[in-house]
C-alpha cells in the first residue's frame, strides 16, 4: 500500500499507462505477424511503411525500446526483401 498521496497516485498513474502501453504493443505485434503473413512482395511493401511508423511512434513514446524497434523493423525488411 502506498504511504503518500503522491505514491498513491503514482501507482493509479502506473496501472492505466500499462493498460495503455500493452494494448499498443499488441497492436505493434499484431501488425508485424500479418505483414509476415503476406506472400505478395508488392502488397508488403505497401504496407511497410504503415508499420514502421506504428513502430517509430511507440518507441519515440517509449512503449518499446528504440533498439527494439530498429530490430523488428528489421526483421520486416529483411522479410519483404526475401519475397520473390
Amino acid at each position: 500500500m502506498a504511504n503518500t498521496k503522491s505514491a498513491a497516485k503514482a501507482a493509479r498513474q502506473a496501472k492505466s499507462r500499462a493498460v495503455h502501453n500493452k494494448y499498443y504493443a499488441k497492436t505493434m505485434r499484431n501488425a508485424v505477424r500479418d505483414i509476415k503473413n503476406v506472400k505478395d512482395k508488392k502488397e508488403a511493401e505497401a504496407q511497410f511503411p504503415k508499420v514502421c511508423s506504428l513502430i517509430d511512434k511507440l518507441a519515440k513514446v517509449n512503449v518499446i525500446h528504440k533498439n527494439k524497434a530498429a530490430n523488428i523493423k528489421s526483421g520486416v525488411a529483411k522479410h519483404i526483401n526475401a519475397l520473390a
